[in-house]
């Protein structure tokens, strides 16, 4: 396992740092050293978070080491088991002297000497290893390394060294104080580990070094315990002989006898632990003594050297079951007889022992007898008295099983003795629907039948013997009962009548049901007694449709000959069973349809969509249908009800060999869709470049090809472009139409820059010129406005690098830049606000600035980079139509933060909108609550003797006046709007603040924006 961890540990490197990791596992030190001075990360990690100093430490090679740390490799780093390289140095490096094949398959790169040489010879003596392991494990100790670092499982350096029986390393990591008695997760010490894998040398010096001998783990198992189950023979007996506990048990009461008793590999533990007093009577907890460990597993020769010990052989568990009892239950015949050989009471029961006792399945041991076969053990058991009728959990019988398992002997005896035929499971089968599935050669259903075993009894699903035996493809069982009942009266009489009875549907008819799995010679019966064969399923299939829909030849054939329909359609997508060939790609089958019918009716049949077969292999890449049925005269212009035809469909799935095949069979490649599309617009949009390539060569052949547009206008370089398929891009720009603005104002670039597709746009620009730059779509957008409004940063620097201008307004007013902010594009905003400078003072046709539009969609951030470029008193408190500044649209929304930055930079708290409210009027939530506001801060704020009171109150709230109630100027005031008319009839806060318009809210682009 480690072996193989090491190579997945190159091969996951290799794609992160292949070079370093190349030349650390080449054993080259200096092209180690001149990768790290070529600034080489030496603390890069895969993504098992393993560094260039876990491989090194795993290698062992000293100098490379000591390169790597002298670079700043940090030697205590973990990987994701929270190995560090200390870890990987005392665990790791026994493994070069293990076999294991490298093969090209395996490494990333070619093979060198040194790793062949790792993965196939041994070498010459396992201290070469020690040693290597302990110089590494010195050098990492000596430059800084934790010797008590612990992974996932809290396991240490030395508890992999001991396990790994690296002496020298253990000695080492002791001589520097590591703990020898540490415990992981699991409590396992380094003693355990030792014993576990064997390593007796490392052991030896454990006990030397005092460590408690009998330390028990998480489990309460010992050292003693761990050797016994392993087969460490050699542990064992020093253990043994260094004063271990032979008796010691678990927290589940096992001592290690049982252990051994237990393990593949315990037989001379066993004879060890005997000879030094171990107990072969000790019980666990459950009352198991080590002969019933034999008897669970099967452990022949160690049962009889405890036998021969002194062990009890009918010893009770505490269940009452003695070894005898599980050998039984387990089957080891040869420990049955070793035991009965000792005198082993055979009549003996386990406590309250009842001869119809179920297991937790409500199963006896005559339904096991029943469904094993095993008739002399249960005649045993019926001459006992067991009961024959009992039910188990499912409600079956032991003669539901034998039927099942078809044990004609079994089945035979229970009839006889009285075992009911016609009883019901919870599924409400008989034993005759059992057999009738399961019975090939009709023994036992034939003796059923003759023992008055119902055929026509249905079950829960409505299912009877017939249709059981026909999905099973079970031919003689369907012979057996038709000679005893014919199966059209028996389908008749035998409850609901799903062939003729419309009113009422059962879940399928045995018809279908042979149809569906293929079963061709049941079908054979079917027919010479069933009289509609176009018989219906729920969803109006019939065995037809069914057998065409698998692929089933033979059934379609046996269908066909005795008159099953071919253009009865289904309920759902009114196909008939050439569709159900097609769509599944059965040639076989599709011929034998088709050679069976009216060849042209046959051929363009459309489903409930108006799809014919030869549309349906298209879409599914059927390439031998297609051929059969464009050979056979196939209209290749048929459309559906969408107007698509099958070179549509193989437009948008890509099936090359279908496109091929119809444009040779002269298909209209230009034919269009309800939508206007062509073949040529479907592949370009889902980005085939194949099939694009097959119609482009198509369309020169026609020495005027018109201009490809669908109904919105789009060509094909519109939705390549929208979709971002470069290879179409390239493909389509090459063509000469596509070289020139056609269709949509909405240009390829729009559509480009509006996905980010940076390349698609690039080679549009590169190909037709800047002059596309800055082309206009139906509403006056440029390409620059689509990228800011998508918050495209790469395309919006794409086309300012070619000169688009940044300032330019659509048909509303609005700029990139405002069209950003509205939409809270921060990356668009501030690059237009930084790099492109873009003119902050512009306004839309609703006298909004950028500023406006972010605070009006609550956009602090927009707002805040845009703020961060105004140094202009008076753009800080511009109006817009509605009179409103910055300030008021911004406290209405709550932005707290702008409205700080505003007030800063000396926006107008007095200043008032059309209304008539002040910012702080602005806030309030509806038109009462500013108007009372109002008239509690009129009464709050004081007269000055030297301004004349206003003559009403309301006279700052007059929603009414055609003309500002107040104004407020600043020096050299620049004119940033026209002289205000008031076209608000009613409270505009928080319903009509002026920023759009009626036009605004229909826009009818949807596919642009």
């Amino acid at each position: 396992d480690s072996c193989l961890c090491f190579v997945l540990f190159l091969s996951s490197c290799c794609d992160y740092f292949p070079s370093l990791l190349k030349a650390i596992f080449n054993v080259d030190p200096d092209e180690v050293r001149s990768l790290i001075f070529k600034k080489e990360d030496v603390n890069v990690q895969d993504n098992e978070k393993r560094t260039p100093l876990h491989a090194a430490a795993y290698l062992g090679d000293a100098e490379i080491i000591e390169l790597l740390i002298l670079s700043g490799a940090r030697v205590n780093a973990k990987d994701n088991k929270w190995l560090t390289p200390l870890h990987r140095a005392v665990a790791s490096c026994s493994e070069v002297g293990k076999p294991f094949s490298f093969t090209s398959d395996t490494l990333p790169y070619t093979v060198n000497p040194l790793i062949k040489a790792a993965g196939h010879i041994t070498l010459s003596s396992d201290a070469q290893i020690t040693d290597a392991a302990a110089k590494q494990g010195e050098l990492l100790l000596s430059r800084g390394a934790n010797i008590n670092a612990f992974d996932k499982k809290d396991r240490r350096a030395i508890h992999w060294a001991a396990y790994m029986g690296h002496i020298e390393v253990v000695k080492l990591l002791a001589s520097h104080r590591a703990e020898v008695a540490c415990k992981d997760k699991k409590s396992y010490t380094p003693l355990h580990a030792a014993a576990s894998s064997g390593m007796i040398s490392v052991v030896k010096y454990f006990l030397d070094l005092g460590v408690d001998i009998n330390e028990p783990n998480a489990y309460g198992n010992t050292p003693l315990h761990v050797a016994c189950y392993n087969g460490q023979d050699v542990v064992v007996n020093e253990l043994i002989e260094s004063g271990a506990n032979v008796n010691q048990v678990n927290e589940k009461g096992f001592a290690p006898l049982h252990f051994t008793a237990a393990s593949r590999h315990g037989a001379l533990c066993l004879e060890l632990l005997v000879c030094n007093g171990a107990d072969v009577n000790i019980k666990s907890k459950d009352g198991k003594t080590p002969l019933h460990m034999t008897a669970i597993h099967g452990r022949f020769s160690r049962s009889q050297a405890i036998i021969e010990n002194g062990a009890e052989i009918d010893c009770e568990d505490k269940n009452g079951n003695t070894p005898l009892h599980i050998a039984a239950r387990y089957g080891h015949e040869l420990l049955i007889n070793t035991l009965i050989t000792n005198k082993a009471d055979t009549a003996k029961r386990a406590a309250g022992f009842d001869i119809d006792t179920p297991d937790d399945f409500g199963r006896t041991c005559l339904h096991a007898a029943a469904a094993g076969g095993n008739l002399e053990c249960l005649n045993l058991l019926l001459n006992t008295g067991a009961d024959f009728n009992r039910k188990d959990g499912f409600g079956r019988t032991p003669l539901h099983y034998a039927a099942a398992n078809c044990n004609y002997h079994c089945l035979f005896a229970l009839v006889g003795s009285g075992a009911g035929v016609n009883d019901l499971d919870e599924r409400g089968c008989t034993p005759l629907h059992y057999a009738a599935a399961s019975d090939t050669d009709g023994k036992c259903l034939e003796y059923l039948l003759r023992n008055d075993a119902n055929p026509g009894i249905r079950d829960n699903q409505g299912y009877n013997t017939v249709h059981y035996a026909s999905a099973y493809g079970h031919r003689l069982c369907l012979e057996l009962i038709a000679s005893e009942t014919p199966l059209d009266v028996l389908m008749e009489t035998s409850g609901t009548d799903i062939l003729n009875d419309s009113d009422v549907w059962a879940p399928v008819s045995p018809l279908h049901l042979a149809a569906y799995h293929g079963h061709h010679q049941a079908m054979e019966v079917l027919v010479q007694s069933l009289l509609d064969l176009d018989v219906r399923n729920q969803e109006g299939r019939t065995p037809l449709d069914l057998a065409a829909f698998k692929g089933h030849v033979e059934c379609v054939d046996v269908l066909i000959n005795q008159g099953a329909s071919i253009f009865v359609k289904d309920s759902t997508l009114k196909r008939t069973p050439i569709h159900a060939a097609a769509t599944n790609g059965h040639s076989e089958c599709l011929r034998l349809l088709i050679g069976n019918s009216d060849l042209q009716s046959a051929l363009d049949i459309q489903d409930g969509k108006g799809q014919t077969p030869l549309m349906l292999s298209v879409l599914s890449g059927h390439i031998e249908c297609v051929y059969s049925l464009l050979n056979k005269g196939a209209n290749v212009e048929a459309k559906d009800k969408l107007g698509r035809t099958a070179l549509h469909r193989g437009a948008v799935t890509g099936h090359e060999e279908c496109v091929e095949a119809l444009l040779q069979h002269s298909t209209n490649f230009l034919a269009q869709d309800c939508k206007g599309r062509t073949p040529i617009h479907l592949a370009a949009a889902c980005g085939h470049i194949g099939v694009l390539g097959g119609l482009l060569h198509a369309a020169q052949s026609v020495e005027t090809l018109p201009i490809l547009t669908d109904r919105e206008g789009y060509t094909p370089l519109h939705w390549a472009c929208y979709n971002g398929h470069d290879t179409c891009v390239e493909v389509l720009l090459e063509q000469e139409i596509f070289q020139k603005a056609e269709g949509n104002p909405f240009s390829p670039l729009h559509c480009a820059v509006f996905r980010d597709n940076e390349s698609a746009a690039e080679m549009l620009i590169d190909t037709l010129g800047r002059v596309i730059v800055n082309a206009k779509d139906s509403k006056n957008r440029t390409p620059l406005h689509a990228a800011a409004f998508a918050d495209h940063v790469e395309c919006l620097q794409l086309l300012l690098s070619h000169n688009a201008q940044v300032n330019c307004a659509d048909a509303a007013g609005k700029t990139p830049l405002m069209m950003a902010a509205e939409n809270g594009q921060n990356n668009a905003v501030e690059l237009l606000v930084s790099s492109a400078k873009a003119d902050l003072t512009l306004q839309d046709a609703l006298k909004n600035t950028a500023l406006h539009l972010a605070c009006r969609k609550g956009h602090e951030t927009s707002a805040l980079m845009i703020l961060e470029k105004i140094t202009d008193r008076n753009l800080i408190n511009a109006t817009n139509a509605a009179l409103q500044t910055p300030l008021h649209v911004a406290a209405r929304n709550g932005l707290i933060v702008v409205v700080q930055e505003l007030l800063a930079k000396g926006a107008s708290v007095l200043a008032v909108d059309e209304n008539g409210y002040t910012p702080a009027l602005a806030c309030a939530p509806n038109k009462d609550v500013a108007d009372c506001l109002a008239l509690i801060l009129s009464t709050m704020i004081p007269v000055s003797p030297c301004t004349p009171a206003p003559p009403h109150p309301f006279r700052v709230i007059n929603h009414y006046t055609t003309t500002p109630s107040m104004t407020i100027s600043f020096d050299s005031l620049p004119t940033v709007r026209d002289e205000h008319t008031s076209y608000c009839s009613f409270n505009n806060i928080g319903h009509h603040d002026g920023l759009y318009r009626e036009e605004d809210l229909n826009d009818s682009d949807s596919e642009t924006y």
